[in-house]
């Protein structure tokens, strides 16, 4: 193939930046361009940023957020309610959530929602080890924050049946608020912050 630019490295460049999600190939020519412009320093604190954190940002081993060390900052602080567990999908949840500033207990990322017909089980999910943390006995109260769409129900009545050996912990869900196949990364601050504080008990229900 006819090399495009007068740099290979530039090209290369160039070619790296357009495998980014979102970023055709006239995007990543003008980030590349912008680059090439900024100070030495400023570039080499950019890829050295990029390198830690491929290298060195790990998951907590609690609730399987991302963390710089083995707990996160999250389950590790003594000002969260660790009575209180926020189960999410993934990673962009517990970030969306923390950014109403209306919930402050614990989180817990499953990794994804039940879905068979994506080759997704139960066992591909970090459903157990939530459960052996409500095994632990401080938990009061386990909060299914999951998107409302058929996986989501799904795996909402899956725990829901995991967690029935522990009558006395509390299931909700968030409150009506968020329409069907929402997800909460894209649910504005306010609607997700009410659905949190206006939870309501699980209905195992109507989840089948």
């Amino acid at each position: 193939m006819e090399q495009r630019y007068s740099s290979e490295l530039f090209e290369r460049a160039v070619d790296e930046f357009s495998k980014l999600p979102g970023v055709g190939r006239k995007s990543a020519l003008r980030l590349v361009l912008h680059m090439l412009r900024m100070d030495v320093g400023a570039v080499d604190g950019f890829a050295d940023a990029m390198y830690q954190l491929r290298h060195n940002v790990n998951y907590c081993k609690v609730c399987h957020n991302i963390s710089d060390t083995e707990v996160c900052q999250i389950c590790s602080s003594p000002s969260r309610d660790a009575t209180t567990i926020c189960v999410v999908e993934n990673i962009r949840d517990v970030m969306a959530i923390e950014a109403t500033s209306q919930y402050h207990g614990l989180y817990h990322v499953l990794g994804g929602v039940i879905s068979p017909l994506d080759g997704i089980g139960p066992s591909d999910l970090q459903i157990q080890s939530l459960v052996d943390r409500v095994g632990q006995g401080e938990v009061k109260e386990v909060i299914l924050a999951l998107s409302s769409t058929m996986e989501g129900d799904t795996t909402n009545f899956y725990i829901s049946r995991k967690l029935s050996d522990y009558p006395n912990v509390r299931l909700t869900v968030l409150a009506r608020g968020l329409s069907v196949n929402d997800e909460l990364q894209y649910t504005d601050e306010v609607t997700l912050g009410r659905s949190i504080v206006n939870r309501v008990d699980f209905d195992a229900r109507s989840a089948t």
